[in-house]
């Protein structure tokens, strides 16, 4: 069997990563136009896993201010000026792609990308289930009160987690 590899993704893929985001985020949908919208503001904190040339996964992110959650299926328009996090807007796996070490490989790639932009975190909103998967990878939950119904618009699982990369060892 070949291998996983992780990619640049490219706009060609946005109709593979808008099927897969529809077949494993069934309750957080977001249109075409918003995926691709991330990959054009951020294109190195976007990327697609494949093997032999089937696509497996996908990573979108992009540069954030801490504490502003980006609401689901919308428009940024733009990067703000002075970010201060690195935000991880969706990391999907197909089935057959868990398990397999790609999402800590993709998660270790964008702390360097976050390192190299120079922002001290890694920023996330945990949905399904994911909150376990993110404590593993050096995540931790942030209680943010001003973000109680931002998060409720997720679902009512939902953590605001992050992750001290340089210059912010104490998270609050």
């Amino acid at each position: 069997m070949s291998a996983l590899v992780w990619r640049p993704l490219r706009p060609a893929d946005l109709s593979a990563v808008a099927a897969m985001a529809d077949a494993v985020h069934v309750d957080f949908y977001e249109r075409p136009a918003v995926l691709a919208e991330r990959l054009h503001l951020a294109p190195t904190g976007c990327h697609l896993l494949e093997r032999a040339g089937r696509a497996l996964g996908y990573v979108l992110s992009h540069p954030w201010r801490d504490g502003h959650l980006p609401p689901l299926d919308t428009l940024l328009t733009a990067l703000p000026a002075t970010p201060d996090t690195w935000y991880i807007h969706d990391l999907c796996l197909l089935p057959e792609a868990r398990g397999t070490g790609s999402a800590a490989e993709i998660v270790a790639h964008l702390q360097a990308v976050a390192r190299a932009a120079g922002l001290p975190t890694l920023s996330l909103v945990a949905v399904n289930g994911s909150v376990p998967f993110w404590q593993r990878q050096g995540f931790v939950v942030l209680d943010r009160p001003g973000l109680t119904q931002k998060l409720l618009s997720y679902e009512p699982e939902a953590r605001y987690m992050a992750q001290a990369l340089i210059g912010a060892e104490d998270l609050k």
